[in-house]
C-alpha cells in the first residue's frame, strides 16, 4: 500500500503505539525516517531505535520508552510540514522552545535533519518536520 507521508506515517505509529503501551512498533525503513528516529533517540524520547532487513526497503523498528508510572515519555507528537502545504524557516525564524525547554522541533535543512536547538546555533534554517513535547 502506497503512503503518500510516510513521515506523518512514522508518527502516527508511534502516537499509536505510546497510546496502546506497545513496547515496540515497526515502520518501512527509510533513510529520513531513521534520521528523525535517531534525533528521538538522542533527545532520549524513545528508548531505542533498531534496523532490520527483509526482502524489501527494511524495518525500522522504534522502542518506545514510558516513566515509572507507565506512561509514555512523549505527551505529543504532531506533523508540522505537510505534502499540501511546506513550512520552511529561514535561520532566524527557526521555533525556540523556551526557557523550559519543554518538547523539540525537527527541522530538516542543507547540513541534514536536526533539532531546532541545533539549528539555531548554526543559524541556518529549513523545512519544519515535526514538533515533540
Amino acid at each position: 500500500m502506497a503512503v503518500t507521508d510516510p513521515i506523518a506515517d512514522l508518527l502516527t505509529r508511534i502516537r499509536n503505539g505510546a497510546k496502546a503501551k506497545k513496547r515496540a512498533v515497526d515502520v518501512p525503513l527509510s533513510r529520513l525516517k531513521r534520521d528523525i528516529a535517531n534525533i528521538l533517540k538522542k533527545e532520549r524520547y524513545v528508548s531505542d531505535v533498531v534496523e532490520y532487513e527483509d526482502n524489501k526497503q527494511g524495518i525500522l523498528r522504534v522502542f518506545l520508552r514510558y516513566n515509572k508510572d507507565d506512561e509514555s515519555v512523549i505527551s505529543g507528537i504532531e506533523r508540522i510540514s505537510r505534502p499540501g502545504l511546506r513550512r520552511y524557516v529561514n535561520a532566524t525564524e527557526v521555533p525556540y522552545t523556551g526557557r523550559r525547554k519543554m518538547g523539540i522541533t525537527i527541522v530538516s535543512t542543507s547540513s541534514g535533519v536536526m533539532t531546532n536547538k541545533q539549528a539555531g546555533q548554526r543559524k541556518i534554517g529549513g523545512e519544519l518536520l515535526c514538533r515533540v513535547w
